[in-house]
């Protein structure tokens, strides 16, 4: 009984100190939108407090708001012109369109990426990009999970062959389909995605 209660005890005291974890805002672009490398350059340019090394394990994420690109779109039309992307918006996904079951990046994906690549540019020359792959549920965890650290990487290789980025500033790993945008349909096209968090 005594050791019960300790342990209860250690696990009510954990609880309690442990600062609960602010919601990530990821601005969500569709396929063919526009992508502004100001705006990447806002985003990306912004730090997290973790570091994400190449194809570490995940940890307990943090809960994600996403934004519609298109709501930024209108807010900054409507909104002073200063007023770029939101204050606490911390990363950017692409919908980055690859061949079936594979990490090959078809050409409709280049020009967001291109556009990517500019705001990248825009960074302080130390800065470092962790790139994120994602998938949707179809496939088994493990398939997908190899999946999406393939379509990361493909997406850092294009960004060094393509436009000179050094590959020591970009980052990546994959999540597989363990952090849909579409929960409530985890096979969802809106879930396959690439991310990116200034690190």
């Amino acid at each position: 009984m005594t050791r019960y209660l300790s342990t209860l005890a250690l696990a009510l005291a954990a609880a309690l100190l442990t600062p609960h974890a602010k919601a990530e805002k990821v601005i969500v672009y569709r396929e063919g939108q526009l992508v502004n490398p100001q705006d990447v350059a806002a985003v990306l340019g912004r730090t997290r407090s973790v570091r994400l090394l190449d194809e570490a394990p995940s940890a307990p994420a943090a809960p994600v708001k996403y934004v519609s690109a298109a709501a930024v779109a209108l807010a900054k039309t409507s909104a002073r012109s200063h007023e770029k992307v939101p204050a606490d918006a911390s990363a950017l996904s692409l919908p980055v369109r690859f061949a079936f079951d594979s990490a090959e990046i078809l050409p409709a994906a280049r020009t967001q990426l291109d556009a990517l690549a500019d705001g990248i540019k825009l960074l302080a020359p130390n800065s470092v990009v962790t790139v994120e792959g994602h998938t949707d549920a179809v496939g088994s965890d493990a398939y997908n999970l190899e999946l999406s650290r393939g379509r990361a990487r493909a997406v850092r290789d294009y960004l060094v062959q393509h436009h000179g980025i050094d590959a020591a500033r970009l980052k990546t790993v994959g999540f597989g389909e363990s952090r849909p945008i579409d929960g409530a349909d985890p096979a969802a096209g809106v879930n396959r995605r690439v991310q990116f968090h200034g690190a």
